[in-house]
């Protein structure tokens, strides 16, 4: 018999894998039967269990996902009709679609593109009027044959565009507010650390620490945020408990570089939207954004790597 807390852990572990499976299918037709499998529950019980721990429903869960990333991607994906986001985020319907954005968010899913778009452009104005010094410059590095940029934004201290590798990775997960909890990284690092450290999993050449955040907090209620703390491991690794694994597949990214005290994470993010992507030729692409963390903190300053998906505009 599993004592009371491994019990917790192992249902966490499920809920953590449905989440998984969910959203790298979001575009599909999913049933109670399928991801009741994905859980290894019986699918007479799949559901109270999932409610229980999360709060909504499955189709709950999975309705509030497609209509947060619609929301992202009407924005991100200007040059996308509502339509085609609407069967991208698994709507067949798009009458259904229209229904239930309007329903989520009080505001028809085109009239969201408008409002959205203009408050993004006021505010952007003010910014440009505070932050001018602050705009990337291309240039081309010969060594490298690649492009990157130079800004004079003080906390920046590099930024370029280079295609990273797929990542096997263990995490442990968070739902709810996380936005200068020091105290809650901080305990998450150490258990995930714990974890590793005892399976001889941390170091090596291509060892890397991340944390990839699966919604927008602009659009996902806190309560709801979910993001998780991560660190690489081989593809065979076996994991269990609150430990969860997952694949970030490979693709193109920004990636800006920065040194940072715990109250400036806000504001490196703001500027690679607000100052770099309009003046860079790409958009963000359709995968889930992290930050990745190539040194150890010292003297309460991080250096971290802000890694945001992209493609051409």
């Amino acid at each position: 018999m599993m004592e009371k807390k491994d019990l917790n852990t192992e249902y966490i572990f499920r809920i953590n894998r449905t989440f998984d499976y969910i959203e790298s299918n979001i575009e599909k037709p999913m049933t109670l039967d399928e991801l009741a499998a994905v859980a290894n529950f019986s699918k007479f019980h799949f559901n109270r269990i999932f409610q229980s721990i999360v709060g909504e429903t499955p189709f709950q869960f999975i309705l509030r996902v497609r209509l947060e990333k619609a929301a992202t991607l009407i924005l991100t994906n200007k040059n996308e009709s509502i339509s085609e986001i609407a069967y991208k985020c698994g709507f067949s319907d798009i009458s259904i679609f229209s229904r239930n954005f309007k329903s989520y968010f009080q505001i028809s899913a085109s009239q969201y593109r408008v409002n959205k778009s203009n408050n993004s452009n006021s505010s952007q104005q003010d910014s440009n009027g505070h932050q001018s010094d602050e705009k990337p410059i291309q240039y081309f590095c010969p060594e490298l044959k690649t492009i990157k940029w130079r800004t004079n934004m003080k906390l920046n201290k590099s930024v370029e565009v280079k295609e990273l590798s797929k990542m096997t990775v263990a995490y442990i997960r968070h739902i709810g507010p996380y936005k200068g909890n020091d105290k809650l990284f901080e305990g998450i690092w150490n258990r995930l650390f714990s974890w590793a450290g005892s399976r001889g999993l941390i170091g090596g050449e291509d060892f890397k620490s991340l944390v990839v955040y699966h919604d927008d907090p602009n659009v996902t209620i806190e309560d709801k945020l979910r993001m998780s703390v991560c660190i690489t491991v081989p593809a065979e690794t076996k994991v269990e408990g609150e430990v969860g694994k997952m694949e970030i597949e490979a693709a193109k990214y920004v990636i800006a570089r920065f040194e940072l005290s715990a109250q400036d994470f806000q504001q490196a993010w703001d500027w690679v939207y607000g100052q770099w992507f309009p003046t860079s030729g790409y958009q963000p692409d359709d995968k889930p954004c992290f930050e990745m963390y190539p040194e150890e903190p010292k003297d309460g300053r991080f250096t971290v790597d802000i890694c945001v998906p992209v493609k051409p505009m």
